[in-house]
């Protein structure tokens, strides 16, 4: 296949460069209609997605429409993650391992999200059950970052990320346990906002897991996408538990502590594009008013190693249990190297691990949500460098070496997932590549409303970066 620099699918067509609240509120004004947009957004996809290698299973020919024509986002087009069972359609988890059958029902979490009103288009790919920060494969071709098809589009919602990079849908399904929202939304110069745990329906893996590490949530354009998904979200279903996060719809005025990490729990260094990105946002905030100041790392030191054997103990259950849990014809034998890996890696000895790292981790995610009684916000690196090429982090990669190059890019993003608490990604720059290179901001539990208040007014002051302003791509 021909590689291209960047490549893309905007064009002048319903889609436009319209995002999800635009082409909802002209479908609702029928200054289009739901089916106009439905065929742009499949004529897009026909365009990039063999390309990008993006899309798990297509059903463009028989997509999952909403009857709902006062939904909020009915009929805008989309995908759902290939880990999220949508009745009629396979759930591989980017697995080779076995083939699935179509899901005879939707997921508990599918069913809060389909009430949103949007159209589904098909699943996007992942890596193998979502345990890399990149969208590789031991067999096959990896999904292209569409900024630069030489580059990795980050894990594990990375073909969710790839095809809204590339306009072929203005908003998609994501999941993050341990930075899959927002490491491809880093790599792919989008918005990527990991919920507070429990802020949507748990799936059904999340209610499975010792220590929940899922959030659901989207891959957007704009931040008044996600801001109006999580209030759709909420007009079906609210946790009581948690305090609504309602209409988010720009900034507010107060002002805020905002506490800056640039040290990682792994002692990997910042790359200096990716540092120069996170202290020109502190900037961006002080000139906002409010106050930035450094903070050291706000979890213990063998956080990593604790959560690495949990990783290990998610892996040995996949494998082991696969039979059971996905299919009869699951076969072991066609895990790829990262999953077999911490599978080997934990059977020697991990097990006799579990019981402490567990209880440190559990520790740690209490220790992290102390840190803002000192602060509101929490400013870091995504991943603590820019976007690898394609190969550098593949499943191919021997073990040793492979989780040593993991440990060195996702080493801020876990530390959310343990202790439940939001956290955003945003594209505040591009290296000298042309790469996106994202931003985060973490907030207390349950304080998503601030992360978008003060993702609108970054989004005021400065001008995110877009695929479609790049000049014409040629083959390279």
């Amino acid at each position: 296949m021909t590689r291209t620099e960047h490549l893309h699918a905007f064009s002048d067509d319903a889609l436009g460069d319209h995002d999800a609240v635009a082409l909802a509120g002209l479908i609702r004004r029928r200054e289009l209609s739901a089916a106009e947009v439905e065929a742009a957004a499949v004529a897009r996809l026909a365009r990039v997605a063999a390309p990008l290698n993006a899309v798990a299973y297509p059903a463009y020919d028989r997509p999952r429409r909403s009857d709902d024509v006062d939904a909020p986002f009915h009929g805008v087009p989309t995908l759902v993650k290939d880990n999220t069972d949508l009745a009629g359609m396979p759930t591989n988890h980017g697995t080779a391992a076995y083939v699935a059958k179509p899901a005879t029902s939707d997921g508990r979490y599918t069913q809060q999200f389909l009430r949103t009103g949007m159209t589904v288009l098909g699943k996007s790919r992942m890596p193998e059950f979502g345990l890399n920060a990149t969208t590789e494969f031991r067999d096959g071709d990896p999904t292209l970052n569409p900024w630069n098809t030489a580059y990795s589009v980050g894990a594990s919602s990375g073909g969710a990320a790839a095809l809204v990079a590339a306009g072929a849908v203005p908003i998609a399904h994501a999941n993050d346990g341990g930075g899959s929202i927002r490491i491809p939304a880093a790599a792919a110069g989008l918005i990527g906002l990991k919920p507070s745990r429990r802020r949507h329906i748990d799936g059904e893996a999340a209610r499975m897991m010792p220590i929940n590490l899922i959030s659901e949530g989207v891959v957007t354009r704009s931040v008044r996408d996600t801001a109006a998904f999580m209030a759709a979200m909420e007009l079906r279903w609210r946790n009581p538990g948690l305090a609504p996060i309602g209409a988010v719809e720009g900034p507010a005025r107060r002002k805020l502590r905002v506490g800056l990490l640039l040290e990682s729990v792994t002692g990997t260094v910042v790359d200096s594009e990716t540092r120069a990105a996170v202290e020109r946002c502190a900037r961006l905030l002080e000139d906002q008013g409010h106050v930035v100041e450094p903070i050291p790392v706000p979890v213990e030191a063998r956080f990593a190693d604790d959560f690495e054997t949990y990783w290990g103990l998610l892996a040995a259950m996949t494998g082991g249990l696969g039979k059971v849990t996905f299919d009869r014809s699951f076969d072991a034998g066609k895990l790829d190297g990262l999953t077999e890996g911490l599978r080997r890696s934990f059977t020697r000895g991990g097990w006799a691990r579990t019981p402490g790292a567990l209880r440190w981790l559990r520790r740690a995610a209490a220790r992290y949500a102390r840190a803002f009684d000192r602060c509101e916000l929490i400013l870091s690196p995504v991943v603590a460098n820019v976007t690898p090429r394609l190969g550098h982090l593949s499943p191919q990669v021997p073990f040793g070496e492979l989780m040593s190059r993991l440990r060195d890019h996702v080493a801020f993003t876990p530390m959310q997932n343990i202790a439940g608490t939001p956290a955003i990604s945003l594209p505040l720059a591009t290296s000298k590549q042309g790469l996106p290179i994202g931003v985060q901001l973490a907030a207390a539990y349950g304080d998503e409303r601030t992360l978008l208040e003060v993702a609108f007014a970054l989004e005021g002051q400065t001008t995110w970066p877009r695929i479609q302003d790049l000049p014409q791509p040629h083959a390279v």
